[in-house]
């Protein structure tokens, strides 16, 4: 009895497609796996710089200009991307055809420029595929209620290529970009960085979480809740059955590392709301109203002083730092406190595995480290396998490298 064949989807980002000679390549990988007997689904970026150029388009005519009309522009870059890649499989003899995301359709809701995918109808590539065609599919965008083109959203490209594989129950889903894999943390920081084999959903959600720019957040997590086994790869690197790393469920681990990853994020702003007097209600009345203006609050301590004063400092995304401010402005006379104190000149350090769910001391390595080299944490936060601090931003590397070899994370 044959086997069926295996499906994957292999999802090329922009640098990837930048160019006519880099989508030949493209063209070539295809036909690669192609060979193998595979069912490839392809899923494409704009080409680099397109989507940029087309914000940039829509906001000079107008700053504030209508969602609809800036997603129908915005979208075109992989409209382009998917129909110039066809073309170029079918000059090497590789059946294919283009597919953009209404075709399909992908369903998503109504949040033009944001957009989330409700669902994907996978029959009409199923069937593509049955008759030897490779689909080639426009990611980044879908069919919104209002019939409109509605995009994703940056990086919304890997979601796509994930609910894919999801549609027509892919083996796994490549993503090929600039870097060769998944390290322990940044190699272009800290020299001895390892490359992982394999890593956990649940550990790659959290390192993407806290300023892993390898993957997208919301494609990790839709892989993870559809068990879409991903693989990130470099498309200049070589092709072998070993490339790139493994994003998989956590049953397909044997050996669970005790801490996978260090990540960082500069993206930190840094608000200390001083001399609050210490009521009940007091959080409510700060955090209701940041939360209602769409103000995602991160990293939160509190601390009272013996006077009866509460200092409550928290951290929320450098581009969120000036609205958070008129927020609390606005409530002052509701929270009553007696200063505003702010900083942006830090960075978040993270320390994530999940092998931390069943090991002590992990947090006591991170804090001791740190004191070691005379780094004070300004706030500290933790998961289940995650330890975050915050820390001045001059010690970014220092920290790094430093956590990187506490945790026996160094490369041989």
């Amino acid at each position: 009895m044959s086997m069926p064949p295996v499906r994957i989807v292999m999802k090329f980002g922009g640098t990837s497609v930048a160019d006519l000679d880099r989508i030949r390549i493209v063209a070539e990988r295809v036909k690669h796996e192609r060979d193998k007997g595979h069912q490839v689904a392809v899923v494409v970026s704009a080409m680099a710089g397109v989507t940029n150029r087309m914000v940039g388009y829509c906001h000079s005519l107008d700053a504030s200009c209508d969602p609809r009309e800036y997603d129908a522009v915005v979208a075109s870059g992989e409209q382009v991307t998917s129909g110039l890649t066809a073309i170029a499989l079918q000059a090497i003899g590789i059946p294919a055809r283009s597919w953009q995301g209404w075709q399909i359709p992908f369903r998503t809701d109504g949040a033009h420029g944001k957009a989330r995918i409700d669902t994907v109808d996978g029959a009409a590539l199923l069937a593509c595929m049955a008759d030897g065609i490779v689909p080639v599919i426009a990611g980044f965008q879908g069919l919104g209620p209002d019939e409109r083109i509605a995009t994703l959203g940056r990086g919304g490209s890997d979601t796509s290529a994930v609910a894919v594989a999801a549609a027509i129950r892919a083996e796994r889903c490549d993503i090929y970009t600039d870097v060769d894999g998944i390290y322990t943390t940044d190699p272009r920081i800290v020299k001895k960085a390892r490359k992982l084999d394999r890593i956990t959903f649940e550990e790659m959600l959290e390192l993407a979480s806290v300023g892993a720019k390898v993957l997208q957040t919301r494609s990790v997590g839709l892989a993870m809740r559809e068990k879409v086994r991903v693989r990130v790869l470099s498309s200049f690197a070589p092709e072998t059955d070993e490339a790139g790393s493994l994003v998989v469920d956590e049953e397909e681990i044997m050996e669970k590392e005790l801490v996978t990853g260090i990540a960082y994020s500069h993206d930190e702003a840094k608000i200390s709301v001083r001399r609050i007097p210490d009521r009940p209600g007091i959080a409510a009345a700060i955090f209701t109203p940041l939360a209602k203006a769409r103000i995602n609050v991160d990293m939160i301590v509190q601390s009272t002083g013996a006077d009866g004063m509460t200092n409550l400092t928290f951290t929320v995304g450098k581009a969120d730092q000036a609205g958070a401010l008129d927020v609390l402005e606005g409530c002052r006379d509701d929270i009553s406190y007696g200063e505003i104190q702010t900083a942006h000149d830090v960075v978040k350090i993270s320390v994530v595995g999940i092998g931390m769910r069943s090991h002590a001391g992990m947090a006591s390595t991170m804090f001791q480290t740190l004191a070691d080299r005379g780094i004070n944490m300004q706030v500290i936060s933790t998961s289940e396998i995650k330890i975050s601090v915050l820390i001045d931003a001059e010690y970014t590397e220092l920290a790094m490298r430093a956590l990187h070899t506490a945790y026996g994370l160094d490369a041989n």
